[in-house]
């Protein structure tokens, strides 16, 4: 019943398995007892009836007060043991769950996260954990627990009576066999609104996102509209879900609750016939109604279950996701990065075919290129933020697929074209490149990244929060932050994708005379569009069409007369140009 099906089926742990078992367990315990209430109550009224048909002195009453008093007692103890099963323990395995998914999410593969929107896992971490929450807590064990104690139940009226139990009974499996029938119908339901929430959700955070834009080209109207267009069909696909659900729901409640209608009509024909007394007929009425009691709400809740297996299949595709894990034992022979024959696909697109290159420690090594030739990927490749898949690539002759990407990262510093920063303080968004760092550090990596000048006017200096992703500084301020947090870290080799990309020729400059000065004996790659910026690199590896074109020191590139020579023209007759009328 609770085999690995079962637990891949609702997402659940070990513990949480063992969480169901439990819940189950106490279901049943509640419901038995509960049925001895019934028991004492059957006894109460046989005593009474027997003493107004025959004129039998009335019984003791303190057998009865005690059996009361155990039965409160019991009923008690084993409501809280139920509680605590059903909702406690599994109010705290979701705090585990969400750990888990953000440990897991941790080891994945850059390639993952290009496959996903940020929706989506907001989404799965947030909204669905939610609701398997929901099914953890009020539904499986109460459920499971359900079938069990109706089955002994069952067995138990069967020996009183076995026509009476048919008549009582014989709802309960039609009705969950309709709502099982609607399983399919119920799930492919609940995919469409899903779809239908993630486009709601895409088409709400582009919008702000993007509003400068929308306003600059008059577009309000339009956009707003679209979006009004995906929460309506949204709202349409909540509306159609669960109104198709509420009617089977509906019709399987009604269909178990006309097993009163067969037993009284079923009851009433044996006592005609002399087969039965009223009070075996009492007794079954009592615990038929007992009996559909713990249904009420898992048939309200079953429908929830079917849905619920596609938020479970949703954490289950990031639990058999292949994490990127390796040894954490990396002592390279120094921090050569070499590429041998590597070869790289995206989306199933090749974007990388037998590149071979070495970035010798020590020397600053230049990837340009045509835009889409695969100098990002080369570098996110060396980092172990994809895994490659062809060729080999290492690190001081280390194979970097090997290895787990944050021992690995730890030798690394990276500045990329897209900065990531924090709604926190300019200087804790630096002192992340080295947690612990002292603030004269701090102090110190920021200067060299010409980042004074413009703190020293932000209203608290050092110590102003900069938005959500930096959105108080300019594009510049932004990229200039992010190769402080670079130089504080100080590790061995160091990744520059496109990193003074937004800076004015001055600052541009300053920040490359200082990278100049600190990266000094550093394994430095570099990518970047401006031919300027790699004239003082020791090699420049040209990319092209994902291969290696060309590569070599910048003035035997230009003696070469190729690819890199034509870019250097390019480039050079491009600064001529000017805005004519």
């Amino acid at each position: 019943m609770f085999g690995k099906d079962f637990q891949r089926t609702y997402a659940l742990t070990d513990q949480g398995v063992k969480n169901v078992k439990a819940g189950a367990f106490w279901t049943v315990i509640v419901n038995l007892v509960v049925m001895g209430g019934i028991g004492i109550l059957y006894l109460l009224m046989s005593h009474f009836m027997d003493t107004l048909t025959e004129n039998a002195p009335l019984p003791a009453a303190w057998p009865l007060l005690v059996m009361l008093l155990v039965f409160i007692v019991l009923s008690l103890v084993t409501h809280i043991q139920q509680y605590n099963a059903t909702y406690g323990l599994v109010y705290g395995e979701v705090k585990n769950v969400r750990i888990r998914l953000a440990e897991r999410l941790r080891k994945l593969p850059l390639g993952f996260f290009g496959n996903r929107d940020l929706a989506d896992l907001t989404e799965t971490l947030m909204g669905d954990v939610n609701r398997l929450e929901h099914v953890w807590s009020h539904c499986l064990g109460y459920l499971y627990g359900s079938y069990i104690s109706t089955a002994v139940i069952a067995v138990a009226l069967i020996a009183y009576d076995w026509r009476l139990a048919l008549a009582a009974l014989w709802g309960v499996p039609v009705a969950f066999a309709l709502l099982f029938g609607s399983r399919e119908l119920a799930k492919r339901n609940s995919e469409i609104a899903k779809a239908a929430g993630l486009q709601a959700s895409d088409g709400i955070q582009e919008t702000i996102e993007n509003i400068r834009e929308i306003r600059a080209t008059n577009q309000e109207n339009r956009f707003l509209q679209q979006l009004n267009d995906k929460i309506d069909h949204h709202e349409k696909t909540l509306i159609k879900g669960e109104l198709s659900t509420g009617i089977f729901v509906n019709a399987a409640s009604a269909i178990m609750r006309l097993g009163v209608a067969t037993t009284i009509l079923t009851g009433a024909n044996l006592i005609l016939s002399g087969k039965i007394d009223f009070m075996l007929l009492f007794m079954f009425l009592l615990v038929i109604t007992r009996v559909y009691a713990p249904f009420d709400q898992a048939l309200a809740l079953i429908s929830e279950m079917f849905i619920s297996q596609v938020s479970a299949s949703r954490l289950m595709e990031i639990e058999d996701t292949p994490a990127a894990d390796g040894t954490e034992d990396f002592n390279p022979a120094g921090h050569d990065i070499e590429f041998q024959n590597v070869s790289f696909s995206y989306d199933n697109k090749e974007v990388l075919h037998d590149v071979s290159f070495m970035a010798k420690e020590g020397e600053v090594t230049a990837l340009v290129g045509p835009s889409g030739s695969g100098k990002s990927t080369c570098a996110r490749l060396a980092a172990r933020l994809w895994d490659i898949d062809g060729g080999r690539i290492s690190v001081g002759g280390v194979d970097v697929s090997t290895v787990d990407p944050e021992v690995l990262l730890s030798d690394y510093a990276m500045v990329f074209q897209d900065v990531m920063l924090f709604d926190d303080t300019v200087m804790e968004n630096i002192r992340l490149g080295r947690h612990g760092a002292t603030d004269e550090e701090v102090l110190a990596a920021a200067r060299a990244a010409n980042c004074d000048e413009f703190v020293q006017k932000l209203p608290d200096g050092y110590q102003t929060p900069i938005g959500e992703n930096g959105s108080k500084l300019s594009g510049g301020e932004r990229q200039r932050i992010s190769i402080a947090r670079a130089l504080l870290k100080n590790a061995p080799i160091v990744l520059l994708d496109e990193a003074t990309a937004s800076l004015d020729v001055e600052n541009e400059t300053k920040v490359q005379a200082a990278l100049s000065r600190l990266l000094a004996g550093k394994t430095v790659l570099v990518i970047a569009h401006r031919m300027r910026t790699v004239q003082s690199a020791d090699k420049v590896v040209v990319l092209s069409g994902g291969k290696v074109a060309e590569q070599g020191s910048p003035a035997e590139l230009l003696a070469m007369n190729g690819i890199f020579a034509q870019m250097v023209r390019l480039q050079t007759q491009g600064q001529s140009w000017t805005i004519g009328k």
